[in-house]
């Protein structure tokens, strides 16, 4: 399915609880940790803000609002992103991603999805560009996702 740039999908283990792993994912402290985005949210449903990365080295920051979908603490996590600032989030106009924690032996295994590409209604070369972008993006975060849950948790 990724050629048809539909969705990102991917399946980690981690070695820490669904606790902890649900309170790396849906707590901005620790998205600051591993996904370098500075927010201020509540982990409850329809809970709105934005992501904000900042160059260390420029000073130059990037934003983007960010809503928060579904909440069923430590199972599900999902929030819609990348939209226009002022926008009502929703199927046509953001991508949603969803992280569902099921356990797994003395761990967590984490099911991660990011769907709405094709939605956007993007021209081909958009959506392409866009879809390697957030491609090789999660690939990069998705591992500290996990340095962040094993740290939390052997402590």
């Amino acid at each position: 399915m990724d050629m048809e740039y539909g969705s990102i999908e991917r399946e980690l283990h981690v070695a820490a609880s669904l606790e902890v792993v649900f309170e790396v994912l849906s707590s901005p402290e620790y998205i600051r940790d591993w996904w370098s985005a500075e927010s201020d949210f509540e982990p409850v449903a329809s809970s709105t803000s934005s992501l904000t990365w900042t160059d260390k080295d420029s000073g130059r920051t990037e934003s983007t609002p960010f809503t928060v979908v579904e909440v069923d603490a430590p199972r599900l996590f999902s929030f819609r992103w990348t939209y226009d600032e002022g926008e009502i989030a929703g199927p046509a106009n953001s991508l949603l991603v969803t992280f569902e924690l099921t356990p797994s032996g003395a761990g967590t295994t984490v099911r991660f999805s990011e769907t709405g590409y094709r939605e956007r209604g993007w021209e081909a070369a958009v959506l392409e560009a866009n879809y390697n972008d957030h491609r090789q993006g999660w690939d990069f975060y998705l591992p500290r996702l996990i340095e962040t849950a094993n740290r939390l948790a052997a402590v």
